[in-house]
This record gives C-alpha cells, structure tokens and sequence, in this order.
C-alpha cells in the first residue's frame, strides 16, 4: 500500500512539473509562444501591379521555403508607405513600426531578409536600425542584399541571360537599367558589367539613373556596336516609377527617347528583377545563409 501511494505521489509531482512546462514555454496570458518571424524589408513601391508580381512573390516564395516562419513586410520608403497609406488606405509598416511590432508580438526569434539589389545606402539604414532591437529578442538576424560576393553575380548572370534569351538576338543589344548611388557600393554597377563581358555577354549593358555608369556612357558604349535594336530592362526588384518613366517614358530624357533619337528600335521590358524564380531563389537562399549564422 505505501508503495502504491508513493507511485501516486511521484506522479502527480510529474504532472504538475509538466503543467508548470507547458506553461513557461507560453506568454503570460497562457497563449502559445509567437512563430519565429522572417522580415521582408523592401524599398517599396506605389505601383499596386508590380508590387504584388515582385515583392509579393518574393515574399510567397519565401513563405513557401520556411513555413515555420510566419513573413511579415516592411518598406524603407517613407514617401512610398504615405502615399499607398494616403491614395489607397494600404498601411505598410517602415522598418522601426515592424520591429516595434514584433517586440509587442512577444516574438523572440527573428531573421531580416533585406531585397535590396546593393548593399548602399538604404541596406545600410536597415543594419542600423534594426540594430537597436539586439537586446529585445532571443535571436535577431539580419541578412545579406542580392548582390555581394561573387557567387552571386554568377548566380544573377544566370538568371539575366535565361530570361532575357528571347531577346538575346543578332543585332540586339540589351540594357540594364539600375538605380544607382553615391554610396560606394556604386561599383557593383561596374563589376556586373565586368562579368557580364566575361561571361560572354558582350552585347549585355548595364547603366544608372543615379549613379555611374550614366545613360550617356551607355549609350556611347552601345553605338560602338553593330545594333539596330536595344531592349531596355529595370535591373530593380521592382518595375517602378524610375522603369516606367525614367527608362520607358516618353519624355524628352527617358532612355526610351535617347535611344530611339540615335536612330534604334527600341522595346521597353518592364518586369522587375522579383517576377523572375531565379532572383526569387537567390533570396531565400540568402535568407537560409542568414538563419544558419
């Protein structure tokens, strides 16, 4: 009999141990503890379309890749997140709101996947300010921007020369257009166009609205070739105000209007670098890199 009662007590010390765990591994409303959270960080964009063909299949891509992860959004655009706010009620959070948030969320673990194609000036922004939030979860990662080492340029090369092959013909040449910084990190610019040529890709420009190379460069190291017709593509993840107006509007500066002045076809592409699978990929893998740190 002493020993029945003695199994009956070291089980109900067992049970309540095991309701104590159950608890703790909770929040205090007893609610179970917050999924782990991969941040989105884009630039951002106001043009509704391209945004959910871009940054919204990047975002599913990733959501498909870590389905333990639950994929919150943020844009490093003050301008852009009050103009969808203003125009058409969207509330995007910046990157400080989304931080805030998740620390609100009772979320301790969380990985920062930047879609950025350069690391300037806004990736910059991001490393600093989600920086301060170091002390307010278990684990805080901030991930890499698309081009970095150079596996990557490889990598993008790749995916540049496959979607693009319908215009990769004869007497075609194919200009990328960027965004551009006075940031050092400027010269990804250059080193893509480097190891575009040395990939073969001699008919393959890159050029910036904001930076160098500029649209003149470009165009004069376009003219050197035998061309009759240039493509004209955004290397942006998303094709936004600069591809729709600064590359293919009709203005008297857009490049449409340079390069059909100097007597070429032109055909304008407006599909952000985020619709193609293959930039998609490289970003989640970017995102698994970072959660393996």
């Amino acid at each position: 009999m002493k020993t029945a009662k003695k199994i009956v007590s070291v089980m109900l010390v067992l049970s309540f141990a095991i309701g104590l765990a159950a608890c703790s591994s909770g929040n205090q409303d007893g609610k179970a503890a917050a999924k782990p959270v991969l941040l989105a960080v884009s630039f951002g964009t106001s043009y509704n379309n391209n945004r959910n063909v871009s940054i919204g299949a990047i975002e599913s891509a990733l959501r498909e890749a870590y389905p333990n992860y639950e994929v919150r959004r943020a844009f490093t655009s003050q301008i852009i997140i009050d103009v969808l706010d203003k125009r058409d009620g969207i509330d995007i959070d910046n990157v400080t709101e989304a931080m805030d948030r998740l620390v609100a969320d009772g979320v301790k673990e969380v990985v920062v996947q930047p879609t950025h194609v350069i690391p300037g000036f806004e990736y910059d922004d991001v490393v600093k300010e989600v920086s301060k939030y170091n002390d307010k979860f278990d684990s805080l990662k901030i991930g890499r921007p698309l081009l970095v080492d150079d596996g990557d340029y490889t990598d993008l090369i790749g995916v540049l020369t496959k979607e693009t092959a319908r215009y990769n013909v004869a007497g075609t040449a194919l200009v990328f257009m960027g965004h551009g910084t006075e940031h050092e990190a400027n010269a990804t610019y250059g080193k893509l166009q480097e190891k575009l040529t040395a990939a073969g890709c001699s008919n393959f420009y890159v050029g910036t609205v904001e930076g160098a190379p500029e649209l003149d460069d470009v165009l004069a190291l376009v003219q050197v070739g035998s061309y009759t017709k240039v493509v004209l593509m955004p290397l942006m993840i998303v094709a936004g105000d600069h591809a729709n107006n600064d590359m293919a509007g009709d203005e008297e500066d857009s490049w449409k209007t340079a390069f059909e002045s100097a007597g070429y076809e032109v055909e304008c592409v407006l599909t952000g670098l985020g619709q193609y699978e293959g930039i998609q990929q490289m970003i989640v893998a970017n995102a698994a890199k970072t959660m393996a740190k």
